[in-house]
């Protein structure tokens, strides 16, 4: 868990965690968890058009960091040259959370299938409320084989 509550990052993620610092093989493992604070601001707001009179923490924003947190997670344990992607969310949007609110967001590793298909437990909470929960799965791929067309 990062020290500090931090600003939804627009930050590349091969920048926040270097080659260097990533295992010459795969440490994926069930069981592996990351949690890092964040602030609702910015691009992770709505106020629904308007509608509600407040500004609160979006679904697709609360999406976007269960998704960067696990993401981050399956990273930081695969070897330079291996990376993921995304392909599956299944998640509930259970309460609000204003603009402001410091949240946590908490990815759990809970089972690799196939060698490649990461399935993870994904949780946003602000304080002991449960904000969101539900499930995220990413693939792991070879970097080098990612065709990007013509």
């Amino acid at each position: 868990m990062s020290g500090e509550t931090e600003r939804p990052s627009r930050r590349p993620i091969r920048d926040a965690v270097s080659d260097a610092d990533r295992p010459a093989e795969s440490t994926l493992r069930p069981g592996l968890e990351r949690s890092e604070q964040f602030t609702v601001v910015d691009r992770l707001v709505t106020d629904v058009g308007g509608t509600i009179g407040v500004r609160v923490l979006s679904t697709p924003g609360m999406i976007a960091m269960m998704e960067r947190c696990s993401s981050i997670l399956a990273y930081d344990n695969l070897p330079p040259g291996r990376a993921t992607v995304g392909f599956e969310v299944c998640v509930k949007h259970v309460a609000g959370a204003a603009e402001g609110s410091v949240c946590t967001v908490r990815s759990t590793l809970r089972e690799i299938a196939d060698g490649r298909k990461l399935r993870f437990d994904v949780e946003v909470t602000d304080g002991n409320r449960t904000i969101g929960i539900g499930t995220h799965e990413r693939r792991a791929i070879d970097i080098g084989a990612v065709n990007t067309g013509p």
